[in-house]
């Protein structure tokens, strides 16, 4: 009865939400955009990942979440006026350099919209089921394969312990790695040459279509994969 009043909530909630940002999205936008970081554009419709994440999910998730990442993001460019003028990958690489009273903010803010940017260019409507070229060669070579890869990011995310990531990724001597990691951190704060992929396991990313089904969400989520931006995170990576 709980999960059932939790859910009848969350879609309660949501569909104002949602109602309300279609009569006023340039005030959504507007709320985000004052400062040197801006929300940036999905490239496709909120509907266009159905039925594998639902539209409803996608405007909350883009508008709302992404968009307070970055209000929250100019909050702080205000007092750490280099924070809008590095490329966002220099800081995450460096967060030692970001003054301690505001290190954890921007941890959390800056990865968050640097994760939610690369999630949406990763997903596009009818993606490709398999990766090819120079990435399905290492994936075959280090890993074990493409099924193999898929089993182990899916069980890195269902491993993650309430909110975070998981990832594909290059390491500092180029091998493939797949990884977690808590809440909006990611391989980049750890050394990492870059991602190639990475899916959101936090509640918000699937909870009002999938509630607390997570592997549900994982296993149609695959069907979003962009593998031909994917290949291009791997060539970037490895440059």
């Amino acid at each position: 009865m709980l999960a059932v009043n939790r859910r009848q909530t969350l879609k309660g909630v949501a569909a104002t939400l949602v109602a309300a940002t279609a009569f006023a999205p340039h005030r959504v936008f507007a709320q985000a955009a004052d400062g040197p970081f801006k929300l940036p554009p999905l490239g496709y419709a909120y509907e266009a990942l159905e039925p594998n994440i639902d539209a409803m999910t996608m405007t909350i998730h883009h508008q709302r979440h992404h968009g307070a990442f970055i209000g929250n993001l100019n909050n702080f460019a205000k007092t750490i006026p280099d924070l809008g003028t590095k490329p966002v990958e220099v800081v995450l690489a460096d967060l030692a350099s970001i003054p301690e009273s505001s290190r954890t903010g921007v941890r959390n803010n800056l990865g968050g919209h640097w994760n939610h940017t690369f999630f949406w260019e990763l997903m596009t409507p009818g993606g490709a089921k398999e990766p090819g070229g120079d990435l399905k060669a290492a994936i075959e070579a280090e890993l074990g394969g493409f099924q193999k890869v898929k089993e182990q990011v899916t069980a890195s995310g269902m491993g993650r312990f309430g909110s975070g990531w998981a990832w594909l990724t290059v390491d500092k001597d180029k091998k493939l790695k797949i990884v977690s990691t808590p809440n909006q951190d990611n391989p980049l704060m750890d050394g990492a040459r870059g991602a190639i992929i990475g899916v959101d396991v936090w509640e918000h990313a699937y909870y009002l279509k999938y509630q607390n089904k997570r592997a549900e969400y994982l296993a149609n989520w695959w069907n979003t994969v962009n593998w031909d931006k994917a290949a291009a995170n791997y060539k970037k990576a490895l440059a």
